[in-house]
């Protein structure tokens, strides 16, 4: 399978962080339309670099164009390619007009291709074992998730100083325009759909929070930088979302159900360790203790946030634990080496993988199209729910998606095998004393 890149900005360089571990694709060039980068791109990935698009989409030896580019130009590229008989591969979102959306899919089809999009943290090792955890049964009937995507007060991260390994800068000016709901909330939509269905109702509020973040001028000024939304879900779960650029860093994910939860730490981690409590009588009255929930070491010794789960791995969960290729300094490792373990690791040619082998096997798409739309759906009514606030039912559906067949058969139920903590078993007759007269 061979792909090309259309636009080579800053997140080009996360998407060659695991090159190394895909040898089934090839890489048949790259475009920009500032080619002060493509040579840049060119010089230190060694790639071709096609003259103009028109050059990247006549190629016959491309199977997928992978689409980098700002998100106003998503439309016009990514239709361009599908025309060209090139299946798609997008980021996110795949636009910012539902119709366009709805548009685009109806050409793939015409033409026979295939449209895809990110986010692809679906296929992550730590969402494959939320999604078989939940499927064990180990937190009981799902009811409820608490989803964060605070990603720091933008206006202290200086982030016109943010350079790429190959000196892209940080795109600030098009994420602050776009806002944190557009270019993050995905991340959790894809998860929660995948696993509990479509929504079929939400509530949001969003709003413009700090002026003035970086001193080049946006356009527009005021693109809301908090949102939050309730989301009701077909089978009958609820969710809170929320986002911003305001709050301090805070990606977890949480899943309560009436016997217990599941929480991820950091949604942007694919091996982000993933904690079961079961919960008992011991470990929710221990809960009201402030040491227990301030000291992780005391708290877990009575159950409370269960224990780390062995994660589900995939076929390609090797590919984030190195890097390759992209920086070659000392400096470079030992910050590859940190922000692998500590802040964030994300695979993102893994949803290009996953789309080729479902392109070469004939079968349908892990993230088909009637799922892709609705995420887009919600991704904007989140977004432009104002201050007034919104409660509404979305227009688009999906079939709810089966857990994936690997995931299904991993050797490990996660609910039989969960053991509580010993001083959690032993604690249970003080805490039934201590509850009585």
């Amino acid at each position: 399978m061979n792909i090309a890149f259309v636009g080579c900005g800053y997140v080009f360089d996360i998407y060659m962080r695991t090159r190394w571990a895909y040898p089934e694709i090839g890489i048949a060039g790259v475009f920009d339309v500032d080619t002060a980068r493509s040579e840049v791109v060119r010089k230190h990935y060694g790639l071709n670099v096609y003259p103009d698009l028109e050059a990247l989409l006549t190629d016959p030896t491309v199977d997928i164009v992978v689409n980098l580019t700002n998100i106003a130009s998503h439309d016009e590229v990514t239709r361009k390619a599908l025309e060209a008989g090139k299946h798609v591969y997008t980021e996110k979102p795949i636009t910012t007009d539902l119709d366009g959306t709805r548009a685009l899919f109806a050409l793939a089809e015409a033409r026979g291709r295939v449209l895809a999009a990110a986010p692809c943290n679906l296929h992550s090792d730590a969402v494959s074992t939320i999604w078989k955890a939940v499927t064990d049964g180990a937190i009981g009937k799902p009811v409820l998730i608490y989803a964060e995507m605070d990603d720091n007060p933008a206006h202290l991260m200086r982030l016109d100083t943010v350079q790429s390994p190959t000196g892209a800068p940080f795109p600030y000016a098009e994420e602050l325009q776009e806002g944190c709901t557009i270019e993050h909330v995905g991340y959790h939509l894809a998860w929660m759909c995948a696993m509990f269905g479509p929504v079929v109702g939400v509530t949001a509020f969003s709003k413009w929070l700090v002026p003035d973040k970086v001193a080049t001028p946006l356009s527009p000024p005021d693109t809301p930088d908090f949102s939050v939304a309730c989301l009701d879900f077909e089978n009958g779960v609820a969710a809170r979302v929320t986002c911003s650029w305001v709050a301090p860093r805070d990606h977890r994910m949480r899943i309560i159900g009436d016997e217990g939860e599941l929480s991820v730490d950091n949604a942007f981690h694919d091996q982000s360790p993933v904690r079961l409590e079961r919960f008992s009588r011991v470990s929710l009255t221990a809960r009201k203790a402030f040491s227990m929930r301030n000291q992780p070491l005391l708290g877990q010794r009575f159950g409370v946030g269960g224990t780390a789960l062995k994660l589900v791995r995939r076929w390609k969960s090797h590919a984030v634990e190195a890097e390759k290729g992209v920086g070659r300094s000392l400096k470079h490792r030992a910050v590859s080496w940190l922000r692998r373990r500590e802040i964030y690791a994300q695979d993102k040619l893994l949803g290009i993988a996953e789309m080729g082998k479902a392109i070469a096997e004939n079968r349908s798409q892990p993230m088909p199209a009637d799922f892709l739309i609705h995420l887009n759906e919600l991704t904007l009514l989140i977004h432009r729910a104002g201050t007034t606030g919104i409660t509404t039912r979305p227009t688009t559906t999906f079939a709810p998606l089966r857990l994936f067949d690997d995931i299904a058969s991993a050797p490990i139920d996660y609910r039989t095998t969960y053991r509580p903590k010993v001083l959690e078993r032993f604690a249970a007759k003080l805490v039934d004393r201590l509850h009585r007269r």
